[in-house]
């Protein structure tokens, strides 16, 4: 049995599709509604019976990412697979989504040491964020204002992510290893722009807007202050070199390339 945290965020739901398409007894932690023919539970302790392998995402983890392995390990479970980012080992004030509420560093940390089969899936930034960046503006036109236009980043395709998910949790000779996630190619904002402009068949435009006025519109639009500083000194700091280049291992563990952008794109199109 896998007790399958976060079943229908950005990655669960795309992991569940996955092991319940391949006949694997799977269990869904989900705080909403139970999931229909889905065993469901509403907390991770509430799960650990029977169960022998554990995905664990680090806003589920949260402070008590150690405790909730320890709990794991005494109930029997044998295997975790843990989600966390690859800027994992950034100071903690580099870390956007430190401040929105995921735990990277501490569940990273703590399911290396929790005594179990472990396997730590370090992921770059997953390609939905540049729905979240730049879907608001084109759903309304054909200008995306945005700073930073150099910044470049290799997104990665969060059914990849899911795919390499699985392949740990069925597979022990990825036990014991970080696993770098990327997508095929570092892209530029301007270029990303640029590809959801060829693939839509949309005459786009990137206007580069200061840094301030973007993290206004941004804060306004619900996102932490914090989060938004953080980000705008990642962009910062990644004009010259890319974040976290491409290393190859979506292909090396699925044996397929990672999936491009482009292609992410056409397949959610409805986002822009």
């Amino acid at each position: 049995m896998i007790l399958l945290t976060g079943a229908t965020g950005t990655i669960g739901r795309h992991l569940l599709r996955i092991l319940t398409g391949t006949g694997e007894p799977v269990r869904a932690v989900t705080r909403g509604a139970p999931l229909p023919g889905v065993d469901s539970v509403r907390a991770v302790e509430a799960g650990l019976d029977g169960a022998t392998a554990l995905f664990l995402h680090p806003r589920v983890a949260g402070e008590d990412a150690a405790g909730i392995l320890a709990s794991a390990r005494a109930a029997g479970v044998r295997k975790v697979v843990a989600l966390t980012a690859m800027n994992v080992e950034d100071p903690e004030e580099r870390q956007p989504s430190r401040f929105a509420g995921d735990r990277n560093k501490e569940l990273d940390a703590a399911a290396r040491d929790s005594g179990l089969d472990w396997t730590v899936l370090r992921a770059s930034s997953f390609a939905g964020n540049a729905a979240r960046a730049f879907g608001p503006q084109l759903r309304a036109g054909h200008v995306v204002r945005y700073p930073f236009r150099a910044f470049q980043e290799s997104l990665v395709d969060e059914r990849d992510i899911a795919e390499v998910a699985a392949a740990a949790l069925r597979d022990g000779t990825l036990s014991g290893r970080v696993l770098e996630l990327t997508g095929p190619q570092s892209l530029t904002h301007g270029e990303q722009v640029a590809t959801i402009g060829a693939v839509l068949r949309r005459p786009l435009t990137f206007q580069e807007v200061p840094p301030a006025v973007a993290a206004w519109q941004l804060t306004v639009g619900g996102l932490p202050e914090l989060f938004v500083g953080a980000l705008m000194e990642r962009y910062e700091r990644h004009l010259d070199q890319p974040q976290h280049p491409p290393t190859g291992v979506v292909e090396e563990v699925l044996g397929r390339p990672a999936t491009p952008f482009a292609s992410w794109v056409a397949d959610h199109a409805d986002a822009f």
